[in-house]
């Protein structure tokens, strides 16, 4: 395989180039990094590098052909069924660009023992240029919902911009559990994630893990990869005591952003096995536990994204909810079509 270009997400946005190959090419080793690196080999926005420098959203970032066997870059053989299936998910398309209803449990990327997911999929769908389609955003492999990819690198470039810009009004839906108060709020704080390596280093850090896959953490300023991270909230239905309909902006797009926030304010997202209460965990507080009737999936759906389209006028689509979530909106009587107050609050 030749040399690839990809395009920096908005989570990965303030990342490492050494932790971004980490995580896109969790085979790759550091000693082979660091000489491709030092060739002037991998190339970010056209220029060289450093393993230390830090990425922003919408870069483009130079992979040139590897030796080893990476995940996020392995060529396998798709199955047209994987591509009719992929395609059956389109919400919105265009000649520029397509927006999937992705979801829950498709993963959007390769990762360490992951072989199918949309990234790889995608390979087997190039324009009539050649040119295959690439992600400009992510959703984590349990969240459904809207999930934007542009069909040229020209086009992921300047929705990458869009995004950089915080252009781009994003709104998810989610239930959790217990009623927060008050029903609308800001939630501010500092997030930062742990390096993964020896346990009681996790631990000094103040990184949680769970399965042994990292977990999000409440930093201080002054801690070392801490950014800023920053989402309105508002209540738009509930079922008191246990749990809460709620629609949520993130104004921006940290990792594990909107998970994290709602287990900072004490409402954890139901169904989340990382940083909400799980099934047999709560016997003491009854409410902290998942309510039984509900599938233990993350309820929390990317439901809408709105931005400027590339070539003139407002990209707005919609994704309706995944079946775990509509199952739960039938059992406590929450309709979809009630008015969301989120739509009016700050960009």
């Amino acid at each position: 395989m030749g040399a690839q270009t990809f395009v920096v997400s908005e989570d990965e946005e303030g990342m490492r180039l050494d932790r971004w190959f980490k995580r896109r090419m969790p085979t790759l080793s550091l000693s082979h990094l660091n000489k491709i690196v030092r060739k002037g080999e991998v190339r970010v926005d056209g220029s060289r590098v450093k393993t230390s420098m830090r990425l922003a959203r919408g870069q483009s970032v130079r992979v040139p052909p590897l030796r080893v066997e990476a995940p996020a870059l392995a060529e396998r053989n798709i199955a047209p069924d994987e591509v009719r299936a992929l395609k059956s998910l389109i919400l919105f398309e265009d000649r520029d660009l397509l927006v999937l209803n992705k979801p829950h449990g498709l993963a959007v990327q390769g990762g360490s023992g992951q072989t199918r997911h949309i990234d790889g999929i995608l390979a087997a769908m190039p324009n009539e240029r050649g040119e295959r389609p690439v992600l400009v955003h992510r959703l984590d492999r349990e969240t459904s919902g809207v999930l934007l990819i542009a069909k040229s690198r020209k086009i992921a470039a300047e929705l990458g911009e869009i995004f950089r810009s915080r252009q781009a009004a994003k709104i998810y839906w989610a239930l959790v559990q217990g009623v927060p108060r008050p029903g609308q709020g800001r939630i501010s704080l500092f997030l930062a994630k742990g390096d993964g390596m020896e346990k009681d280093r996790s631990v000094r850090r103040g990184t949680e893990t769970r399965g042994g896959l990292e977990k999000m953490r409440i930093a201080a300023h002054s801690d070392e990869d801490a950014r800023h991270s920053v989402t309105y909230y508002a209540i738009v239905d509930k079922a008191p005591p246990l749990l809460s309909w709620l629609s949520l902006k993130p104004i921006t797009g940290r990792t594990h952003q909107l998970r994290a926030h709602a287990e900072a304010i004490g409402h954890p997202i139901i169904g989340d096995a990382k940083y909400g209460a799980r099934p047999g965990t709560a016997k003491s507080d009854p409410l902290r536990a998942i309510p039984e009737p509900i599938e233990q999936k993350l309820q929390l759906l990317a439901r809408r994204l709105v931005l400027p389209h590339p070539r003139g006028g407002t990209l707005d689509v919609t994704a309706p909810l995944p079946p775990h979530m509509q199952h739960a909106f039938d059992l406590f009587g929450f309709d979809a079509k009630r008015f969301d107050p989120i739509v009016n609050a700050p960009e």
